[in-house]
């Protein structure tokens, strides 16, 4: 590549930048290295790092992790055209395909639709994508195929639930599933008195799975919500750790009825905020 090559907004710079970097004379040797496998992970980092930034709402930030995100197909294509499996074109034609296919309300003749419907569309398009890629195998579809094992596991727990939902296997209403994660933390309780740490991991399991489906009822994404709590759990310890610095207090011996006070704080801030 000659080295007066410039950025450009054309995403063929980006495409030609990632050929160059893979080239066997001339390319980077860590690029050279690398394979599906080895990059898989960034994929999926860079994936968490652009709901990061809309999350703290740094759109700055947003651009850059785009830019990140949008590197990583680049790369997995440019891989796959060495190996004479597919290129970018074929990666950029199939989702076009796929978008018209799936859109009949924009770009064919299905009458426009509310979002609930236009939703509802999607998904009995892929009902019978799933059933068209079963062809003629002898066990039918499930309508489990293609939910991903490498999701994160709350969200895989909540379509694994949308999916069965579909075909009549759910609650009737979030009392039940409420009433299931109650179940299952009884049999936490009872599994923890044996004393088998394996039985006890399997019931935490059950557990998480059921509050998966209780945040689905409630139409809460319950990976999202994690998140959030995660968040809401750090500003609050912060919090505990100032406080313990402004009373010249060692937080590793101070005990817990005084991080309970300190933590009692900033929830009462919390709800106050919340009731104005």
């Amino acid at each position: 590549m000659p080295s007066t090559i410039q950025p450009s907004r054309d995403l063929s710079r980006l495409i030609e930048i990632m050929a160059a970097l893979r080239d066997p004379e001339t390319g980077c040797p860590w690029d050279l290295e690398q394979d599906f496998a080895s990059i898989r992970h960034y994929t999926i980092e860079e994936a968490y790092e652009v709901a990061d930034a809309i999350e703290r709402e740094d759109y700055a930030h947003l651009r850059e992790e785009l830019g990140d995100l949008l590197l990583q197909p680049i790369y997995h294509a440019q891989m796959a055209k060495e190996d004479g499996l597919f290129d970018i074109g074929d990666v950029i034609y199939a989702i076009t395909e796929k978008l018209i296919r799936r859109h009949p309300h924009v770009f064919g003749d299905v009458e426009r639709t509310e979002a609930s419907g236009a939703k509802a569309n999607w998904e009995a398009q892929k009902d019978k994508e799933r059933a068209a890629k079963s062809g003629g195998n002898a066990a039918p579809p499930s309508v489990l195929d293609d939910v991903p094992n490498a999701l994160p596991a709350l969200t895989r727990a909540e379509k694994i639930g949308k999916r069965v939902a579909k075909v009549g296997f759910d609650w009737n209403s979030p009392e039940g599933a409420a009433a299931k994660v109650r179940e299952e933390l009884d049999e936490v309780a009872a599994a923890a008195e044996t004393g088998d740490r394996s039985h006890v991991e399997e019931e935490i399991g059950d557990m998480l799975f059921s509050a998966a489906q209780l945040a689905r009822k409630h139409g809460v994404d319950p990976e999202a919500a994690l998140r959030d709590a995660n968040l809401k759990f750090a500003r609050r310890f912060h919090h505990v750790e100032a406080r313990c610095r402004e009373d010249g207090i060692d937080i590793g011996t101070v005990g817990i009825s005084q991080l309970e006070a300190y933590w009692g704080e900033v929830r009462a801030a919390d709800k106050d905020a919340k009731s104005r």
